[in-house]
């Protein structure tokens, strides 16, 4: 597990792999000095999990810190979701679902088909 830390004080848990894709997506948006939402579930704060909101913005101060020395391959397909999302007014939403899709819990691709056949329902086809 690796650990993204905000301002130099709060650290958030995060698989390796999910931080991974999030540190080249915030990478992307800083480097434009563009501030988001991120936000998620986090089941590391105690018993019950809690919905966990952090603005970023280039004036504030994020690490990156891995478990592992080698950073995991990223996916192109993944990248653009979580792109599209951070580009969003609601903020980049990392919902469990994709982050077990990214940590390789679920097979690449069940994410994205739940939502989309969760679309085409909700547009009458």
């Amino acid at each position: 597990m690796g650990t993204l830390i905000y301002d130099g004080a709060d650290g958030f848990t995060f698989d390796d792999r999910v931080l991974a894709h999030l540190q080249a997506v915030i990478q992307t948006k800083l480097r434009r000095r563009e501030g988001f939402l991120l936000i998620w579930m986090d089941r590391t704060a105690g018993p019950e999990a809690i919905l966990r909101s952090i603005w970023l913005d280039p004036s504030i101060s994020l690490q990156f810190v891995f478990a592992k020395p080698v950073l995991p391959e990223l996916n192109r397909d993944w990248l653009t979701i979580l792109s599209e999302r951070a580009n969003s007014n609601s903020g980049l939403m990392l919902e469990d679902e994709l982050r077990a899709e990214i940590r390789e819990e679920m097979p690449q691709g069940s994410y994205r088909e739940s939502k989309a056949k969760n679309g085409k329902r909700q547009n009458g086809a």
